[in-house]
């Protein structure tokens, strides 16, 4: 999580001197709204793959798809504590 919190500091730190505080409060949220969406269309996708294969691997699938969701609710947590 704190490589996370290190991007958005470096891409706010490019906008310094150009935005007030309200501003950047306002981008800080827009970063976060945006990087929150883009995870959770890739989570989607994986998800869809992962129903997508044979009974066999249906298990294994399964145990895939759950970890990926524990880790993005974990990520989902994370961001918002950057508030």
């Amino acid at each position: 999580m704190e490589k996370l919190k290190t991007i958005v500091d470096e891409a706010l730190g490019q906008l310094e001197g150009t935005l007030n505080a309200d501003q950047t409060e306002k981008v800080t949220q827009v970063l976060e709204s945006a990087i929150i969406r883009g995870m959770l269309e890739g989570q989607h996708r994986a998800v869809d793959a992962c129903r997508e294969c044979g009974e066999a691997d249906q298990d294994i699938a399964h145990k895939i798809a759950t970890a990926i969701r524990q880790k993005n609710d974990a990520l989902i947590v994370n961001l918002s504590s950057l508030r």
